[in-house]
């Protein structure tokens, strides 16, 4: 068995949870151009003046205070509702939130598919069990909390050994790790570094998935006010306390910048039901997306599917080309493609892969939170290793764990899960855009994993739609 974790668990935890608004100023260019800067809410309500105005924006910009910018959006919005959610569209908000757990980020991320921003990766950050968010923060329930801590030090202890491992994999074997020949013979110290970054992060890749979700990261994003208001009303009805007090938090640093337009970013009735409502179905039996306590095996093969809904008889024949001028990820695409549409997902995908895969901003995203498996690279072992096979058993008895605790209706049972931990998985878009996600998503510095799955979802399409094989241009995930 793995070693116990330390009996002072407190000194796992770090930094608490901090959201913190950061605002822009003009560049010095702009300021030598004299051009305007207004706070996130005069922005607004200066757009929804002019909607409402042939002036100009030179007209409104003339009777703005710049020594009282409230009292500008005051004046401004006594002929303009301030309450109407579109005006909030033009108001944008950058929030840095440290400290929030892996889970909490992928639900951040689900809630916010049109923001832009980055967060701390675990495929480029040794990642030790002090950064674990606290039980308190997570609402772990008191009779849970002794065996969920213990569970933790066995994951960050299995996530050590596991980096350890791979390090000695790519150390013995470094044609394995896809590394170019000519950097592997470049004595140069610029080439030796980036031999070790790529080393580093073959092996942060592979073990990973003992993370724990309850594991820290930092997120960055920005959005509109709207779209932050809205993430507040899902977080502050949300079932997990983590989440709650998110959403408390993103509601203080919204009132530093838009005030006026918090009166929305409340607590939902219908927001609290409706995700009750959702956590009771995914933990209910029955269904192709849940399996029976005992039935779950160290890893469930993640079969793909694919679905297309093509928008007239016979659009298939256009595909081509539509593709014709497709020479990039970004190039043109033709409309009868974009027309189509696609559901694309797998049975079973580790979380770590579907953290990446649901921050693509396009469409619905589905994963039901009820475990199905549990995958910790084994496909990737050069040969066999019993040492690190039963560092498995230990991610399947979590995942089981989290399952368990889940069917009972105890939500925060979620937090027993690791990063792979496996979980059903589902994108509905156009074709234009499982285009795209597949070529990002199969290309240079592409995780292993996700590649792998978009190829198999590539597969069905090219059983179908022969004719484009070639057109899109599939990468082999080389690394950089």
């Amino acid at each position: 068995m793995l070693p116990s974790p330390c009996a002072n668990f407190s000194a796992y935890n770090n930094d608490a949870m901090k959201v913190t608004h950061v605002s822009l100023r003009p560049t010095d260019a702009a300021n030598a151009a004299g051009r305007p800067a207004l706070t996130p809410e005069l922005l607004a309500a200066t757009g929804a003046r002019y909607s409402r105005s042939d002036d100009g924006l030179e007209a409104i910009l003339a009777k703005i205070d710049p020594d009282n910018p409230d009292k500008s959006v005051d004046s401004i919005f006594k002929m303009v509702d301030y309450g109407h959610q579109s005006i909030a569209d033009m108001a944008p908000v950058a929030l840095f939130m440290d400290g929030v757990s892996l889970l909490l980020a992928y639900l951040v991320w689900a809630l916010c598919p049109v923001a832009g921003g980055q967060e701390s990766s675990t495929r480029y950050i040794r990642m030790g069990a002090e950064g674990l968010v606290d039980a308190e923060t997570l609402g772990m329930p008191d009779d849970l909390r002794g065996e969920w801590e213990l569970a933790m030090g066995d994951a960050f202890n299995a996530y050590a050994e596991a980096v350890t491992f791979w390090e000695g994999v790519a150390d013995a074997n470094p044609e394995i790790t896809r590394i170019p020949r000519k950097l592997l013979d470049d004595p140069s110290d610029k080439a030796k570094r980036t031999v070790a970054r790529m080393r580093r992060n073959y092996a942060f890749d592979r073990a990973r998935y003992f993370l724990p979700v309850a594991a820290k990261t930092n997120v960055m994003m920005v959005q509109s006010a709207r779209a932050w208001v809205t993430l507040c009303q899902h977080l502050l009805s949300h079932p997990l306390p983590e989440a709650r007090k998110l959403g408390g938090m993103v509601r203080d640093e919204l009132a530093l910048v838009a005030p006026r337009l918090l009166r929305h970013a409340v607590e939902k009735p219908s927001l609290v039901a409706g995700q009750v409502r959702e956590w009771e179905t995914w933990r209910g039996a029955g269904g192709n997306v849940h399996l029976i306590e005992n039935e779950l095996s160290s890893e469930r093969p993640p079969k793909a599917r694919l679905d297309v809904w093509e928008p007239y008889a016979g659009a298939f024949g256009q595909f081509a080309n539509d593709l014709s001028l497709h020479d990039n990820r970004y190039a043109y695409i033709g409309e009868t493609v974009r027309q189509t549409g696609v559901r694309f997902g797998w049975d079973a995908v580790a979380f770590a892969e579907i953290r990446d895969l649901n921050r693509h901003r396009t469409g619905t995203k589905h994963c039901p939170l009820s475990p199905v498996g549990f995958y910790f690279a084994t496909d990737q072992l050069p040969e066999s290793s019993s040492e690190y096979r039963t560092l498995g058993e230990m991610g399947r008895v979590l995942s089981r764990q989290a399952k368990h605790f889940l069917q009972k209706g105890r939500e925060a049972g979620i937090y027993f899960a690791l990063l792979g931990t496996q979980f059903p998985f589902e994108h509905t878009t156009t074709a234009d855009k499982f285009i795209y996600e597949a070529e990002l998503r199969t290309g240079t510095g592409s995780h292993y994993r996700y590649a792998e799955h978009l190829r198999d979802a590539l597969a069905l399409w090219y059983e179908r739609y022969p004719e484009t094989r070639g057109l899109i241009l599939e990468g082999s995930a080389e690394p950089e």
